[in-house]
């Protein structure tokens, strides 16, 4: 007999997408019944996984799309450059979607989307997965609550970690703008989300600073090969890929990602294969990146606040930090725990809301995922949009805002952020 709950389809079957379908399928609360991926090998095992039968699994997510409306709903986690047009095709066929971040690599796609989107009356959430924790609520509610007064000014940084920066942004898919999108786009629009969520308005005036200082040819150690394997000075670069990627054998998690990355053959002699003749054993000063590997955002909100992002490839891999200054209070997180000082008390009470784990501090953000699953499949299920913690219209805001920034960082410009342009599709009632 069948079972109850929507039916789900996933465009990508890598980390991202079968993350968010294991979740479903766990919960029981939605089916996995079809598969768009090209590596044969990841498609089986998926669908495997899932029961889904050869007739649902296709090798890529246009041969989904020609089979009709063949779920309720589409994870679409494919590579960054390939969200727009999946995007527009399903919201066609009548699908909700489930958008991997970022929605689109230019603002006109974007708002392609959008004008899709609306014009079909399907609900679109972009996975903003920093908003679903009980943290980012805990931290929301403080301010709205008034706990620290009226917001005036924000710090917030995103150490990515310098293992982390080298994995994927100088040796990994999101190295290169012209193939993904800027470093802001592709890793950041996470935090300028997040900040407009939490502070609950969109910046009005951006600047920006940012390039890519250290991970160039001119920086190359005296002696150092162009691939770690085998190289003289491996044992002394904090870079180094055969120390990081043997480092995950034995590990579960680790093995999962960041090895998954580079290999499926989970033995030594099967990492140093890898790392002699794949992408992930260059030396991170002999890859063809351009992203930069530090930026600073400066953002002046309507209502006068001000605030400061900062992104930088040097430091640990660990969580947000962020400071929130009020007229009668701050208050500091750090994606765990959060200190609220009281002004006219003195007195400092720390909130612990309880879902966050040691999976964030590697870059990974299980609860948050799963959150963000629970709540597209309670959507799928009820048909209520507010189970969404963002819609169409708020990512497209955030979007633009980080574009913006982006554009400021090249022109070195301040840049106005008008009001959101109309689309041309009919917005539903």
């Amino acid at each position: 007999m069948e079972q109850p709950g929507p039916a789900i389809a996933v465009a990508g079957a890598g980390l991202r997408g079968s993350g968010y379908a294991g979740r479903i399928a766990r919960t029981g609360a939605g089916r996995i019944v079809a598969v768009a991926e090209p590596d044969p090998a990841r498609r089986a095992r998926f669908a495997a996984e899932h029961g889904v039968p050869p007739g649902r699994a296709f090798p890529g997510w246009r041969e989904m799309a020609a089979a009709g409306r063949v779920a309720d709903g589409v994870i679409i986690a494919t590579q960054d450059a390939e969200h727009a047009e999946p995007a527009i095709r399903f919201a066609g066929l009548g699908c909700h979607i489930l958008l991997e971040k970022p929605m689109a690599t230019s603002e006109a796609d974007a708002l392609r989307i959008v004008d899709a989107v609306e014009a079909a009356g399907v609900m679109l959430a972009v996975c903003h997965v920093l908003r679903y924790t009980g943290y980012t609520r805990a931290l929301r509610d403080l301010i709205a609550d008034g706990r620290i007064g009226t917001p005036i000014s924000v710090q917030h940084l995103e150490p990515v970690g310098w293992w982390h920066h080298a994995h994927s942004y100088v040796r990994g898919n999101w190295r290169r703008e012209d193939e993904s999108g800027p470093m802001l786009m592709t890793k950041s629009c996470h935090d300028i989300d997040w900040l407009i969520h939490v502070l609950g308005e969109v910046p009005a005036r951006l600047s920006s600073f940012g390039r890519l200082s250290h991970f160039r040819p001119e920086n190359r150690p005296a002696g150092a090969a162009d691939r770690c394997a085998g190289c003289a000075v491996e044992a002394r670069c904090p870079y180094s890929a055969t120390r990081l990627y043997l480092s995950c054998l034995g590990d579960p998690r680790r093995e999962a990602w960041p090895l998954g990355a580079v290999t499926d053959d989970r033995t030594e002699a099967g990492v140093l294969r890898a790392l002699r003749e794949g992408p992930y054993g260059r030396c991170v000063y002999a890859c063809d990146n351009d992203v930069v590997d530090h930026q600073v955002v400066s953002m002046e909100f309507p209502s006068g606040a001000t605030g400061v992002f900062t992104m930088t490839a040097f430091s640990p891999a660990a969580q947000r930090q962020t400071r929130i200054f009020g007229t009668s209070g701050s208050l500091e997180g750090d994606g765990v725990r959060i200190s609220v000082r009281d002004f006219v008390t003195g007195e400092l009470e720390t909130i612990e809301p309880g879902d966050s784990s040691d999976a964030a501090l590697d870059g990974r953000h299980d609860h948050a995922d799963d959150a963000l699953a629970d709540a597209f499949a309670a959507a799928l299920a009820t048909g209520d949009a507010g189970r969404l913690s963002s819609g169409v219209r708020e990512s497209l805001a955030s979007h633009r805002a980080v574009w913006a920034a982006e554009r400021a960082r090249l022109d070195g410009t301040v840049i106005a952020l008008a009001p959101d342009p109309p689309v041309k599709g009919p917005v539903p009632p």
